[in-house]
């Protein structure tokens, strides 16, 4: 059952990785220090989805982390 669970975390920290690579930039970096707005604010579809899914398997990762982590799981 502990390698179970520490497989599940090991995808889920890779899967995570990719998803958060994915996701377009939101800030603006340097370029708001002028007070320009960019054109495009609202989340899409695609995007909302997206986070979705990260917010998923970043629950999935900390939870499998915390059971590593407090030893609940034993080897």
């Amino acid at each position: 059952m502990a390698y179970f669970i520490v497989t599940i975390q090991v995808l889920s920290g890779i899967a995570l990785c990719a998803l958060v690579l994915l996701h377009s930039p939101k800030g603006e970096g340097l370029g708001g220090i002028g007070g320009s707005a960019s054109l495009f604010t609202g989340a899409t579809q695609a995007e909302a989805g997206l986070d979705r899914i990260t917010w998923i398997i970043a629950a999935v990762f900390m939870t499998t982390s915390a059971l590593v982590g407090w030893k609940v799981v034993q080897f």
